[in-house]
C-alpha cells in the first residue's frame, strides 16, 4: 500500500493503522515543537526573573510562592502547541484523542493508575536496599515534622498512620488533582506529538518524543527544580527520565485509543513519587534516588520499557 499523504490521510477515520501508513508532517512537528517549548519557556523566563525556584519567588498566600502557579501554567505549553499547531496549519479537530473509550480499555487506566506507581515503590526500595545507610525506619523526619506541626507537643497521628494516609492520599485525591496538570503536557506529548511520528515506527516515535520533552523541562531543571544540587548533570538525567517515562505513558496511550490513560499515568507519578522521601535520612543524590527521578529510584520503570521496546507488538 502507497504512503498516504498528510492532507490526505486527515479525511480518513482517525485510527492508529491509518497514521503508520502516512507520512511524518513534519512541518506539523517542528511547529509544535516551537510552540510547545517557546510559551512554556517564556514562562519558565518569568520563574527566573521573579526570584526562580525557591523562597526567593513571592509568596502567594498560605506557603504558595508565585513559581508553583507558574509551573501550572508551564506545564499547559504542549496542549497550547497542540492547539496553534491545528490551528495555523489548518489540521483540523480530528484524532485528539478525547475519548476516554473507558468501557473497552478500562485495565489500561488501572495499570497506568495503580500499576506504574507500584513500581515507583519497587523503585525506592530498590536503593534503600543498595544504599542501606540513607533508609531511616524510624521514620524520625516524619516524626520531627509531626511534632513541629502539632499543637502543645501532641501529635495527631503516629509515623506510620501519617505514611499510609499520605500513600491513600497519593494513590486516590492527590493523582486525581494532578490529572488538571499532567493534561497540559499529555494533550500534546502524547495526543499529538507521538502520533505525528509514527511513521517514523513505534520505537523511534516514543524514544524520540521523550528525549523532546525531557528538553522542554531544561529551563526548569537549571534553575534548580528536581535535581537542585546538580543542574547541570540534572538536565541530562531528566532526559532520561522521561524517554523512560514517556516509553511507559506512550504505551498505555496507544493501547488505550485515548490520552487519558497517559494522563492519569502522569498524575499517579507526580502524585507519588515524593513518597520513597518518608523513609529518608541523610542528603543522597537525586540523580540516584530515592526518588523515581533518580537511575535507581526509577530502574523498575527503566526494565518495563525495555522489555516494551524489545517487543514488537507493545504498541498496538
Amino acid at each position: 500500500m502507497s504512503k498516504l499523504e498528510p492532507e490526505t490521510l486527515s479525511l480518513l477515520p482517525v485510527t492508529w493503522s491509518a497514521i503508520e501508513r502516512s507520512a511524518v508532517a513534519w512541518r506539523r512537528v517542528y511547529l509544535f515543537v516551537a510552540f510547545s517549548m517557546g510559551f512554556s519557556w517564556i514562562i519558565g523566563t518569568v520563574v527566573y526573573v521573579t526570584g526562580g525556584i525557591g523562597p526567593d519567588s513571592p509568596e502567594l498566600f498560605a506557603g504558595i510562592r508565585l513559581w508553583n502557579a507558574l509551573l501550572v501554567i508551564y506545564m499547559f505549553g504542549p496542549a497550547i502547541g497542540n492547539v496553534l499547531t491545528r490551528v495555523v496549519t489548518d489540521e483540523g479537530w480530528r484524532g485528539l484523542y478525547l475519548r476516554p473509550h473507558l468501557r473497552r480499555n478500562w485495565q489500561w487506566w488501572l495499570l497506568a493508575w495503580v500499576g506504574l506507581p507500584l513500581l515507583i515503590y519497587l523503585g525506592g526500595g530498590l536503593f534503600f536496599a543498595l544504599f542501606p545507610a540513607f533508609f531511616d525506619p524510624t521514620l524520625s523526619s516524619v516524626n520531627e515534622l509531626l511534632h513541629r506541626t502539632g499543637q502543645s507537643g501532641e501529635i495527631p497521628f503516629q509515623p506510620e498512620q501519617f505514611v499510609l494516609i499520605q500513600t491513600i492520599s497519593a494513590l486516590t485525591i492527590a493523582t486525581a488533582i494532578n490529572c488538571v496538570a499532567t493534561f497540559g503536557e499529555e494533550f500534546g506529548w502524547r495526543a499529538y506529538l507521538v502520533p505525528k511520528l509514527l511513521p517514523l515506527g513505534n520505537r523511534q516515535a516514543v524514544l524520540l518524543s521523550g528525549v523532546i520533552w525531557g528538553v522542554w523541562h531544561w529551563p526548569l531543571i537549571l534553575m534548580g527544580h528536581n535535581y537542585p544540587d546538580t543542574p547541570l548533570l540534572g538536565s541530562v538525567g531528566m532526559v532520561y527520565f522521561t524517554t523512560v517515562v514517556g516509553v511507559l505513558l506512550a504505551w498505555v496511550a496507544l493501547r488505550g485509543e485515548s490520552v487519558w490513560p497517559a494522563v492519569i499515568g502522569h498524575a499517579a507519578i507526580n502524585a507519588n513519587t515524593g513518597l520513597a522521601v518518608l523513609f529518608q535520612q541523610g542528603d543522597p543524590s537525586r540523580l540516584l534516588g530515592p526518588m523515581v527521578i533518580g537511575v535507581v529510584g526509577s530502574l523498575p520503570l527503566a526494565v518495563l520499557a525495555l522489555w516494551l521496546l524489545v517487543r514488537s507488538d507493545s504498541f498496538g
